[in-house]
């Protein structure tokens, strides 16, 4: 049963991007945290209802030429 929940919640995910996103593209991105790091990369963190909804936001930053760092699927909880 639990495992019929966890596939109702919107899983969190943080995804770092070679790149500075400024934060008015949240709403574009899914309404995601944007968060500056530290030697020009950007963070992004929050939930996506699917996979469907994760595959279009990678689709929106490979558009964007933002290259891929890290993507990391974190506990809901968040």
């Amino acid at each position: 049963m639990e495992n019929d929940r966890r596939h109702d919640r919107q899983m969190v995910y943080e995804i770092e991007v070679e790149g500075v996103i400024d934060a008015e593209w949240s709403d574009w991105l899914g309404g995601l945290e944007i968060t500056p790091q530290g030697g020009g990369n950007t963070l992004l963190v929050g939930p996506l209802r699917d996979e469907a909804a994760l595959h279009g936001l990678l689709n929106k930053i490979r558009d964007l030429g933002l290259p891929l760092v890290s993507l990391a699927r974190k506990d809901p909880q968040w």
